[in-house]
């Protein structure tokens, strides 16, 4: 069986990284696989600008949400790639940004080739949002998406939508990496009479364990002495990660932790963050290579995730596999993946005083090589290469 899987980016970004560690999955499975990125090259810049440039001027100049949709304009045609042509399964992952355009998709679903698209966010449920932040409208008709301006230029959802309305999406069969993104798209306009699974991303548990609390802190040069509260994202700065609220809870809890508990930042962005902490801000920046990506992880007590909407996140399924618990919200797929007081705690949503409670509850936690173990246990039961490429080859032969 072969098997071709899209994603955008080669390493950048959270699809980009399960779609690799699902590749490395079903490689090990025995399955022919090939992968298809997007090329680094000038044409491929310029597509990526020119759809930035168009949302851009629609929306008056105003840069406000710039990056939170997507109107895919523009991209590669594949279906003439030879990697297309011989294949069994085409695969998509995140295909956003210039890689692949509306028509593009339209020419590899004509393929006639058995169609399989992982959703790690809703933008091919909507018109062009990746996320509606409590929008309804994909489920009847995107029109005046609440992204754009109030009175833009062009009305890029309605226009993305009609494009996207007439390339037969129903043809496709939709994987879910939680159930609760899987209920999302299900409800979509666009989607309607499209078949659907949920599957969850893999992760390698061999290379993905604890390690030495003490050993990793003295790796990065972190007190032995203190607790630290691990904050990450590609982009802390990011309004959907949620640090407004991890700031705020940090606000109630210096009244009970005042001296003892110092915060660890890996990401980009995290300048406005260490002066609006009110603890100690340890900043490790952005992080690629795995080993030292383990290494902060388990030099934490515990992983604050305040995401308002995310799908299934991979840094809930690093931290929990190097040991260290989790606190986030109620919201996405978070509570699926955090079993609230057993490996983790989940807050109430948009409720920073109940984020400080779960922080606690972790700090004070009577046993907490317990909460460790429980935290592995869940990603050894749920999320192993072994386990997850056993759902995506039967999903596979079913489709042929």
């Amino acid at each position: 069986m072969k098997i071709v899987i899209l994603n955008t980016s080669e390493r950048t970004g959270g699809a980009a990284v399960a779609a690799g560690r699902l590749s490395k999955a079903l490689k090990q499975a025995g399955m022919q696989v090939d992968k298809l990125v997007r090329e680094d090259t000038w044409l491929n810049r310029f597509r990526f600008y020119w759809e930035r440039l168009i949302i851009f001027l629609c929306n008056h100049l105003n840069r406000k949400n710039l990056f939170a949709v997507s109107i895919a304009n523009t991209g590669t045609d594949l279906s003439g790639h030879p990697l297309i042509k011989g294949v069994d399964i085409i695969h998509l992952h995140w295909i956003n940004q210039g890689f692949l355009s509306v028509s593009d998709l339209e020419r590899l679903i004509d393929s006639g080739k058995p169609f399989v698209w992982t959703l790690h966010d809703l933008w091919p449920a909507t018109a062009i949002c990746h996320y509606p932040d409590g929008c309804k409208k994909y489920q009847l008709k995107c029109s005046r998406c609440p992204l754009q301006v109030s009175k833009p230029l062009f009305d890029l959802a309605s226009w993305t939508y009609n494009k996207k309305r007439q390339i037969g999406l129903n043809r496709i069969h939709f994987v879910g990496c939680s159930k609760w993104i899987t209920e999302m798209a299900q409800k979509s306009s666009l989607l309607e009479g499209a078949s659907f699974t949920s599957i969850p991303n893999p992760i390698d548990t061999s290379v993905f364990k604890p390690i030495m609390k003490n050993d990793s802190r003295e790796r990065f040069q972190l007190p032995k002495d203190k607790l630290l509260l691990l904050f990450a994202a590609a982009k802390l700065s990011d309004r959907r990660k949620g640090a407004a609220y991890l700031i705020e809870a940090c606000s109630i809890l210096k009244q009970y932790y005042a001296g003892k508990i110092e915060i660890v930042l890996m990401g980009n962005g995290s300048e406005e963050l260490c002066q609006a902490l009110p603890f100690k801000v340890n900043s490790l920046g952005y992080i690629s290579d795995t080993s030292t990506m383990v290494t902060a992880y388990s030099c934490a007590d515990l992983f604050v995730i305040p995401s308002l909407e995310d799908n299934l996140p991979n840094t809930i399924m690093e931290s929990m596999a190097c040991g260290t618990p989790c606190v986030g919200f109620a919201t996405g797929g978070i509570p699926e993946m955090i079993d609230h007081r057993v490996n983790g705690y989940v807050a109430n949503y948009k409720d920073a005083g109940d984020l400080a409670c779960g922080i606690r509850w972790v700090l004070e936690h009577e046993d907490r090589q317990a909460l460790s173990d429980a935290c592995v246990k869940k990603v050894r039961d749920n999320y192993t290469e072994e386990v997850v490429a056993r759902q995506y080859i039967a999903l596979y032969k079913k489709l042929l």
